[in-house]
């Protein structure tokens, strides 16, 4: 039998942790020159040395060009048959590695795939629904994975993706954040260099890999907020505000406390049912003792609260109008723009946060919610709190209009 030696590069210690990992759907946020192209040789060669099929994705055909060329003389040793035209490697172990180019994502059609890696996913328009209505599918035959890496480029579908990890969504996403000094082949003073040079925003994106607010941005100094260190003080009064989850969206719960205007506690959770959704109210009310719940009465509202007055509790109902969501979540970005609110370091509330946005609408009003496909559970729950704790008498309360 012939023996055939392949060299692969070696990764760093930071490369090696995303390697290691075994999540199912893994993103990888990384500061320009951290290693992307080096990861993508060794997230391929696993599956495809096992015999396996691996799909790679990039924007255009300029941005795989560079990998495609890497690709030929790393695997070369154990490539049976070379594509230049379609970009495919067949390997004598019967996988097959394919570079496809996003200009043209339909073309990836039909095919099956163990592992995809979408690179540079920062820059693919439509980055969300090419992944739902294509790339997703070429993985159900063989229960396959993906690995999807780029360098910020503002809040857009990779930055989407990137909260998917954070959240856990599904129990099968993960996310990497790693910025070009944790690179260790990088010389460090060069990157230094670089922070002076370079405007502050451009340094924070592209060596620092940070997803900067844009400027629309409706909660300002979210993370400057994020340093409460929550918990129950005797003799502290609460405030609690409840956000009920509807078919997929969660019931969260938040606590803060008046005396200091901290977050103390928030519970986020879904698929439960209401009778334990009311008991784990209850379980939380009966910790802290709050001298109102501000809860929404939209929907299922109205019932559950009515077993919570029932039952004693001091529970006041909110109802959504767009006028009454209007004057919350302003008071509340209020309250953020001016550091009077801190809020535990929590990453989906954080992440909410720092998505949602407001348009204005023909009218000249403005409407606020959370981007396409992402939730806003949290942050109504911790806007009803606040507005329960520093405006007791909110003037639209129990508005009969509906929004």
């Amino acid at each position: 039998m012939q023996t055939v030696k392949l060299i692969l590069p070696q990764p760093h210690s930071n490369q090696n942790s995303i390697l290691s990992d075994a999540t199912r759907f893994v993103v990888e946020d990384c500061g320009r020159r951290f290693g992307k192209t080096v990861l993508d040789v060794l997230e391929t060669a696993k599956p495809s040395l096992d015999g396996q099929p691996v799909g790679i994705f990039f924007p255009s055909y300029k941005m795989l060009s560079p990998t495609w060329r890497d690709f030929k003389a790393v695997f070369a040793p154990v490539t049976s048959k070379k594509d230049e035209q379609e970009h495919r490697l067949e390997l004598v172990t019967g996988s097959v590695i394919d570079m496809w180019s996003l200009d043209n994502a339909d073309r990836a059609r039909g095919r099956k795939y163990k592992r995809v890696i979408i690179d540079e996913a920062s820059v693919i328009p439509d980055l969300i629904d090419i992944w739902e209505n294509i790339i997703r599918a070429t993985l159900i035959d063989l229960k396959g994975d993906a690995r999807i890496k780029g360098t910020p480029k503002g809040r857009n579908g990779f930055w989407q993706m990137y909260q998917w990890g954070i959240a856990n969504k599904d129990g099968e996403w993960k996310s990497f954040h790693f910025t070009s000094y944790d690179n260790p082949h990088l010389p460090v003073d060069e990157l230094d260099k670089l922070r002076l040079s370079l405007p502050e925003r451009v340094f924070q994106q592209e060596i620092m890999g940070a997803f900067l607010d844009d400027a629309g941005g409706v909660f300002r100094r979210v993370m400057d907020a994020a340093t409460a260190q929550g918990g129950k003080v005797d003799g502290h009064s609460y405030v609690m505000g409840v956000d009920w989850g509807k078919s997929n969206d969660f019931t969260v719960l938040t606590i803060i406390d008046t005396n200091t205007s901290e977050l103390a506690e928030l519970d986020r959770f879904n698929q439960i049912d209401y009778q334990f959704q009311l008991q784990r109210l209850t379980a939380l009310y009966e910790k802290y003792k709050p001298v109102k719940i501000i809860a929404e009465k939209n929907s299922m509202g109205d019932p559950l609260i009515e077993q919570l007055q029932r039952a004693g509790l001091p529970v006041t109902a909110f109802n959504t109008t767009s006028a009454s969501k209007t004057e919350a979540i302003e008071s509340l970005s209020l309250a953020f723009e001016q550091m009077k609110l801190k809020i535990l370091p929590d990453p989906v509330l954080i992440s909410e946060l720092q998505s949602y946005e407001m348009e204005r609408t023909p009218s000249g009003a403005m409407k606020y919610g959370a981007p396409s496909g992402m939730h806003d559970d949290c942050v109504m729950s911790l806007a009803l709190a606040w507005n329960g704790a520093k405006q007791p008498q909110l003037s639209l309360i129990d508005n009969p209009f509906d929004w």
